[in-house]
């Protein structure tokens, strides 16, 4: 398929004004089994998404560089596609012959996969990284070895350790020639030798030669190496320097094993700058990239971890999530993956940890491709650092997040439900009654807005009925860039603030009242619709029955309990999520 002249970027794609296009790309999801609504137990939400990838109406993710997507989708035939397939090929023989398999084995496995990679190439739209991801799969479910690198990972890490522990290597990456010639602000000095040390630890862990056995390694190289790369690092000051000394939480994402090492020293350097970080490796066997195993077995690495947290389950709530970030500056994920970075199937914790990240680091060529070569937009700013293999050139660039993006701190949230809780303990003080009013807002798919004027015109009725009484309205404290998961959170905080009287869920005679009240008849998708149809309400009156047992004096009115209790919990970023649990 060829695309429209206009399309010159994966960001300028608009497929709802195309239907032909809109149609490829639905395939295309499909086949590379991407696609939500085929795989919602896999895939991650629309909502999830936006945790991540800024994207406008209209515009698609797509989990590879424009480069590669584009090449797909107007030329499949290219050199660079068959050349980016043919060197997918040479990762999964690679990794048949690196088990010691007896010839008839060898030989059944090796032609299982070349069958399946035929099969993709002939449909030619199987991304490259999706159809390592397959074959990878074929191969491991037939050695049952869960991860066959684990050893040559462990050796590159400890080879890395021992060229870092050479006193000469020290040496060198810790060598200050002083030619300051001015007077300079000590804290402008300290703040330039802790770039200067970031700097050089970029440069080095991505120095492959040093934990190659093959290569032959000097430390005198380094001070060449450093000079070097000074200018290719420069977009790091705006990012680290900060005149109110504002710590960020960095999420860093590694490339592979023996740069690992080095990687560690880099988080270690940036937590002894006041910074926090969460470090995010692969779930299971992707090659040479470190995985949750190694962090917990590898001997070399242990006395870089001493002081992290393993955050172990891959769908943490948000609250879970800040938990740990309150109690631990160093926490570690897994990104639910055992692929290139591809957020269609990153976990619901990876994607929490990267919203509530201030800044990405991420490493390596892989990374790169998929987070800078990509013309779309991230909702964090990212540094991306690697080293061409050929030319052994290093490079740094930083992709800024869109302007209109807003990141709400828990400080910011706790902010906003602090401030309803002040106008609650006011009210209470001058004796009046407190309510807060659970209502549908999101879980009608497109009827958003019509939820917010039937929550505020009948708060608005109960206001003018009840006497003496402060109503609590969802609907007027939201603000714009706000998701499911924020309001989730400010909301707790203020309903266990042991200030409320009377909690009151919407019933289908509230909205039957509403619209009467707005002189309109209940749209069809509105009727016998009522609080339990939410599962952000369910997740609220969970919370209610708690308060309740802390505050027996709490009233809670509205449907029966037992009608909430069918529904889920609500989905990763909505506001609310409309799907049935299904008892088995």
């Amino acid at each position: 398929m060829k695309t429209p002249p206009s399309i010159k970027q994966v960001k300028d794609i608009d497929f709802s004004q195309d239907p032909i296009l809109e149609a490829w790309i639905n395939h295309f999801l499909t086949e590379n089994n991407i696609e939500y609504f085929q795989n919602k137990n896999s895939v991650a939400s629309p909502e999830q998404l936006k945790f991540i990838v800024s994207l406008q109406e209209g515009q698609v993710y797509i989990p590879a560089s424009d480069e590669t997507f584009l090449g797909i989708l107007n030329c499949p035939h290219s050199r660079s596609i068959m050349h980016e397939y043919f060197k997918a090929w040479k990762f999964i023989v690679k990794l048949i012959r690196s088990y010691s398999l007896d010839p008839k084995t060898h030989t059944r496995i090796l032609n299982i996969c070349r069958l399946r990679f035929k099969t993709y190439i002939t449909l030619h739209i199987i991304l490259p990284s999706r159809m390592i991801k397959r074959l990878v799969n074929i191969v491991l479910s037939q050695c049952a070895d869960p991860d066959p690198f684990i050893l040559k990972k462990q050796k590159a890490n400890l080879l890395g350790k021992t060229a870092f522990d050479d006193d000469k290597f020290k040496e060198k990456l810790l060598f200050f020639r002083n030619i300051i010639t001015k007077e300079i602000n000590i804290h402008e000095l300290r703040q330039e030798l802790d770039l200067m040390e970031l700097r050089r630890l970029l440069s080095i862990s991505t120095m492959e030669e040093i934990w190659e056995e093959k290569e032959t390694f000097s430390p005198e190289e380094l001070p060449k190496e450093f000079k070097k790369n000074r200018n290719h690092l420069e977009c790091l000051y705006p990012i680290f320097e900060s005149e109110n000394n504002e710590y960020k939480k960095i999420l860093f994402i590694p490339d592979i094993a023996g740069g690992f090492f080095f990687d560690l020293l880099i988080i270690k350097h940036l937590l002894k700058l006041g910074h926090q970080v969460i470090l995010a490796v692969k779930n299971g066997f992707y090659f040479n990239a470190p995985t949750i195993w190694d962090v917990q077995t590898d001997p070399t690495l242990k006395p870089l971890l001493e002081n992290a947290y393993f955050l172990n389950n891959n769908s943490s709530s948000k609250n879970e999530l800040l938990q740990a970030l309150r109690e631990h500056r160093f926490v570690i994920i897994d990104d639910g993956t055992k692929e290139q970075l591809n957020f269609y199937r990153t976990s619901t914790t990876f994607a929490r940890a990267w919203k509530e990240a201030d800044l990405i680091v991420a490493k390596g060529q892989r990374n790169y491709s998929a987070l800078i070569g990509s013309s779309l937009s991230f909702t964090r700013d990212i540094i991306s650092f690697w080293r061409d293999k050929k030319t052994k050139e290093f490079f740094i660039q930083c992709k800024a997040r869109p302007n209109h993006i807003k990141k709400f701190s828990e400080k910011d949230l706790i902010n906003i439900a602090n401030s309803i809780i002040t106008n609650m303990a006011k009210a209470k003080k001058e004796g009046k009654t407190v309510m807060f009013y659970s209502a549908i807002i999101g879980s009608i798919p497109g009827q958003t807005s019509v939820a917010v004027s039937v929550v505020s015109t009948f708060v608005k009725y109960l206001r003018d009925k009840l006497e003496n009484t402060f109503i609590i309205n969802p609907a007027e404290h939201f603000i714009q860039g706000m998701d499911g998961d924020d309001l989730m959170y400010m909301w707790e905080r203020v309903q266990r603030s042991g200030y409320l009287n009377v909690w009151r869920f919407q019933t289908t005679e509230d909205i039957e009242k509403s619209f009467a009240l707005m002189k309109k008849k209940v749209p069809s998708v509105w009727s016998g619709k009522d609080s339990t149809f939410s599962t952000g309400c369910t997740k609220e009156l969970h919370i209610a029955l708690s308060v309740q047992k802390e505050h027996p004096e709490l009233q809670i009115t509205g449907p029966a309990p037992e009608r909430f209790f069918r529904r889920s919990e609500y989905g990763v970023g909505k506001f609310f999520d409309a799907t049935l649990s299904h008892k088995k």
